[in-house]
Formats: structure tokens, C-alpha cells, sequence
């Protein structure tokens, strides 16, 4: 068993976190992740609070171990709503996501709740350290899903934030099994939250083709899209997301017509 900060924040024999996945982060995957002794957690980036409450109500039932609730501010019309549903279910892990650390953290953590929030730079993580979170989740660009625009390699980001914070941090983005996970415990951190990994697995509601697909590809196989605007996305390489191109904001569009007229004035 490996005891440290993280273990005993959440209550876990096994310092690893389910990553938040709209749709499949949900009771039937979460409650198996923490019957193994991790964290299992449930989204709220689908948006569909009345399933979301429904799910919170299933891990009851389907587990006795704690498990926590993410809460994607950009992604749910009212958060508030989520956020004193979440307290007054008695949930006490609360992973924060998608929008300011400033925004809830200081209620959660009022109510007596554990709040980890994700930081996808350094600069995010000092504000959330200074907002009072009990740690981080520091998300390289390497992960699939909803990204920073301009993502920084987790083996540049997890030690910057561990060097410069005294905070638990769970390093996120490209781990997989063993040897990623004692990679991120020697840049740092205190544990993993794994995703892609978990879409793949037996107890993921996801359909066994898409699994088979995540299975059989290689380490060139994703594509990062939006790259001009928040959020972008980490995806796996289709043909429809090949041809894709998603145009700049309208703001970026007169600066790249005005820059080659710039260099022949030149």
C-alpha cells in the first residue's frame, strides 16, 4: 500500500483518480473504481443534472467506499444547483474543473468537503493554491478530452507546479499503468487520474468497438483540435476530425491577413 497526502485526503488505499468523462463517468465505472480501493468519480460536463443526481443515488447502493463528484463549471447551465446538490448529498471528495478555482471553493470547503481543482498551467495552480483548494489535479496536454488551447507537455508542468507548491498534486494527462504512475510519483506527484485507460475498461459503459479502437491505436493516433479558442480538444484521429479546420476567432482572421502585408512592406 502507498500512504501519502492523497491516500489520506480521500479516504483511498490506491492514489488514483477516475477522470470526470462526460457520460461515462458515471455510477456503474465509478463504483467500480473505488470497490478496488481508488477514486471513483462522477461528471457533470454532460450537462444532465437530473442523471447526474440519479448516478450520486446509484454509488450508494452500488458502493460503501467514497467516491466524489466533479464539477465542470463551463459545462453545466447553473453549477450552483450542482454544487448544494453535491453538499447535500454528503459526498466529501469534490473535484473542480473548467472555470475559476475562486468560484466554489471556499462553500465546498466550508461544508466540510475535500476540493482538488485542475490546473493546466502554473500560473492556474497558483491561483487555485492561493484560493485555498486541498490540492490539484495538474493536467498535462497529452489527455484526451477538453484541453488548454495551448497545452504544456505534463512532463514540463507537473514539476514546475510541484517545485513551486506545497500542495498534493495528482498528475493527469498520458499515464497508463505502472511505470507512467512512478514516472509522475518521482517528477512529484501524489497519484494519477487516469481516463483513457478507464474508457477502455471491462466496466465502462462505452460500446466494445470504440474500446477496441482505443486498444488498437498508436502513440500517433490523436488529434488536437481547436487549438485557437477554449476548450480545445484531444481526440482520437478519425477521418471525419482529419478533414476538420476550425477557423480562428474573427479577431485572429484580420491579423493573418494584415501579417504577409507587413513582411513585403518589409
Amino acid at each position: 500500500m502507498l500512504t501519502n497526502r492523497v491516500t489520506e485526503l480521500l479516504g483511498v488505499e490506491i492514489p488514483i483518480i477516475q477522470a470526470p468523462m462526460g457520460w461515462i463517468a458515471r455510477s456503474q465505472l465509478a463504483s467500480a473504481v473505488s470497490n478496488a480501493g481508488a477514486m471513483g468519480i462522477i461528471e457533470t460536463s454532460s450537462g444532465e443534472l437530473d442523471a447526474v443526481r440519479q448516478e450520486v443515488s446509484k454509488m450508494k447502493d452500488l458502493t460503501d467506499k467514497p467516491f466524489g463528484v466533479n464539477i465542470a463549471q463551463a459545462f453545466v447551465a447553473d453549477p450552483t444547483v450542482i454544487v448544494d446538490f453535491v453538499i447535500a448529498q454528503g459526498v466529501s471528495f469534490v473535484t473542480t474543473s473548467a472555470g475559476s478555482p475562486t468560484r466554489y471553493t471556499a462553500q465546498l470547503k466550508d461544508a466540510g468537503l475535500t476540493v482538488f481543482h485542475v490546473v493546466p498551467t502554473l500560473r492556474a495552480a497558483e491561483k487555485a493554491v492561493t484560493a485555498g483548494v486541498d490540492g490539484l489535479i495538474v493536467e498535462g496536454g497529452e489527455g484526451g478530452g477538453f484541453k488548454n488551447p495551448r497545452p504544456v507537455s505534463t512532463m514540463v508542468l507537473l514539476p514546475s507546479v510541484t517545485m513551486a507548491f506545497d500542495v498534493s498534486a495528482v498528475a493527469a494527462g498520458g499515464f497508463l499503468a505502472g511505470r507512467t504512475m512512478a514516472a509522475a510519483l518521482a517528477l512529484g506527484a501524489e497519484g494519477v487520474q487516469l481516463g483513457t485507460v478507464m474508457v477502455s475498461s471491462v466496466e465502462s459503459p462505452v460500446h466494445d468497438n470504440w474500446k477496441q479502437a482505443i486498444i488498437n491505436a498508436t502513440e500517433t493516433d490523436t488529434v488536437f483540435l481547436n487549438s485557437h479558442a477554449s476548450p480545445a480538444l484531444r481526440a482520437l484521429r478519425t477521418k471525419r476530425n482529419r478533414r476538420a479546420r476550425v477557423r480562428p476567432r474573427p479577431e485572429c482572421d484580420e491579423l493573418v491577413r494584415e501579417r504577409p502585408r507587413r513582411l513585403l512592406r518589409r
